[in-house]
């Protein structure tokens, strides 16, 4: 299908319309759903942690389902035939993109070539994504089964006539703002998803580093329950690996299926520990309808994306720390004020974006944010889209340059996953697995054959490789990082900026290699760069 109809197609096809009515019958689902609280004393304090590097607070803009090369496959050179123009420095470092050796672009060893997505595509399907077709796709690291395995050329139902729309690419006309960040800070072209497969592990893995440990429980009951859906490879006591996306155990405004439970420790758990604020932040947490005796929340908001379709704003899993008891809240509860944002209080730490603008308006960001932006402006195919994204992520960049607390600020962009973009580099895989989920390398192998971390299957990596970005006075400008990160990277620098310690238990973190290469921190930079949420081109700096 020529990529002109490809988009007609999509824009044709009917939407699904997440309503208030409905998120509240799915809720309804969970009426019984044994999840208490946590028990809360007096608001912690929040004590003045020394740290490691002159960051004295972390932003995450966890952004969904994007590969590099999919978003930056022909960085600096834009063909500015369409959208916003973009023209480069001309000390601009080269990427690993598609326009290096071998001709990419013309002669692509998969079974369609890639072609640029212009502004008549700002909508596209969502990829296959899930673990197994991943490795498949990547095919022993030729790098030449995409179309074959992950390609979706139809939003309403698979359509493999003229197959191809997985390899295709934005340039700096359409995600200009990502461009001009990239321009004026620093980014990787080295840096990947931790393991294979779509959001959930993504996720968990951005804050604990370990997918394993995991059990299914009945939403109704919240009784452990054998559900290979939920978990994989789980071992006689239901403990298995998150490679799906399940709805977190903790949630009332997860969905009405067998939910994931998680073990273990994530940095939330550390954190509070060393008396360090912190807060998950997401669009669509806080409820429509509060909890009652009788009924859960209801997380009912939802929005329109550039090209009419709605969705509901909250998407439960998408929230790792909804998975671990310690650090969830599951009846979506306020803070008990503006100044006890990042602090221990009936919220622990799980908030609406609201909360987050709040805090940074009222003097209060916490040390260590994560933001998640709702489901329209996340990025991610089929219901968001490049132009939604770029302006949650230009207004909250925005606001931050423009607070005190910026001389002092480093804003990370990174992605849960890949969707199944197309993208030419083949990862390390530091991280062997052989499952029956497996297909790297044949069927059930994925790696070679050494021992897996742990012992724990299911968890092959590095997996697909992803943008990253660092905006900070202390970023170095107009850089190219070129070592090898991935997600848990975000994950280590926390630990060694706020002095935490390590996860245990094989997390990825013990591998992970560090973020400090993409920073200056013996100067800081004077100025902020200012760009327009609209057209991603800078207006000050």
């Amino acid at each position: 299908m020529p990529t002109k109809n490809r988009s007609a197609a999509l824009l044709g096809s009917k939407r699904r319309r997440v309503t208030l009515t409905a998120l509240a019958a799915c809720a309804a689902a969970g009426l019984t759903f044994a999840a208490a609280s946590p028990s809360f004393g007096e608001p912690q304090s929040n004590s003045h942690t020394s740290t490691a590097t002159p960051i004295k607070h972390l932003v995450v803009i966890f952004q969904e389902n994007v590969s590099f090369d999919h978003y930056f496959g022909t960085y600096p050179n834009a063909a500015n035939t369409d959208g916003t123009k973009f023209r480069a420095d001309d000390d601009t470092p080269s990427v690993n993109g598609l326009l290096g050796g071998g001709d990419l672009l013309n002669h692509n060893p998969d079974a369609a070539n890639p072609k640029r997505l212009g502004t008549d595509m700002i909508l596209t399907c969502d990829q296959g994504h899930d673990y197994t077709p991943e490795q498949k796709a990547f095919n022993g690291g030729l790098m030449n089964k995409f179309v074959a395995n992950t390609d979706v050329e139809s939003c309403a139902a698979p359509d493999k006539s003229a197959p191809g729309l997985v390899m295709d690419y934005y340039d700096g006309n359409v995600v200009t703002g990502m461009w001009n960040y990239a321009q004026n800070y620093a980014m990787s072209d080295n840096s990947f998803g931790t393991v294979f497969g779509p959001s959930t592990p993504g996720a968990i893995n951005l804050v604990a580093g370990q997918t394993h440990g995991g059990y299914a429980v009945d939403p109704k009951t919240g009784a452990k329950v054998a559900d290979p859906a939920v978990v994989a490879a789980a071992d006689a006591n239901g403990i298995g690996t998150v490679i799906e996306d399940p709805d977190g155990a903790y949630d009332d405004c997860g969905n009405g299926k067998n939910r994931l439970a998680m073990t273990g420790t994530n940095i939330g758990d550390l954190l509070n520990t060393k008396g360090v604020s912190w807060g998950w932040f997401q669009g669509g947490f806080k409820p429509t309808a509060a909890a009652t005796a009788t009924a859960p929340a209801v997380c009912g908001t939802s929005h329109a994306n550039v090209g009419g379709g709605v969705r509901g704003d909250y998407n439960a899993h998408h929230e790792p720390f909804q998975y671990y008891k310690s650090t969830a809240n599951p009846h979506h509860l306020p803070p008990t004020s503006v100044s006890t944002i990042g602090k221990t209080d009936q919220a622990n730490h799980q908030y609406d974006l609201t909360d987050f603008n709040a805090a940074v308006q009222n003097g209060n960001l916490p040390a260590v944010s994560f933001l998640k932006a709702a489901n329209y402006q996340d990025g991610h195919a089929g219901y968001s889209d490049p132009i939604d994204e770029q302006h949650f992520v230009v207004d909250t960049i925005n606001t931050l340059q423009k607070s005190p607390d910026w001389k002092s600020t480093a804003v990370v962009i990174a992605y849960d996953d890949s969707d199944g973009w197309y993208d030419h580099v083949m990862p390390p895989i530091v991280n062997t697995s052989a499952g029956s989920d497996d297909g790297l390398n044949g069927a059930g192998k994925c790696g070679d054959g050494k021992a897996p971390l742990g012992g724990y299957a299911d968890r092959c990596g590095y997996g697909p490789r992803l943008p990253l970005l660092v905006i900070s006075p202390y970023a170095k400008k107009n850089y190219v990082d070129h070592s090898v990160t991935d997600q848990t990277s975000v994950l280590r620098f926390i630990e060694d900026n706020w002095k935490t310690g390590r996860i245990g238990d094989s997390s990825f973190d013990a591998l992970a290699g560090p973020l400090n290469g993409m920073f200056d921190f013996d100067h800081r930079r004077g100025g902020k760069v200012i760009l327009d949420p609209a057209s991603g081109s800078v207006v000050k700096h």
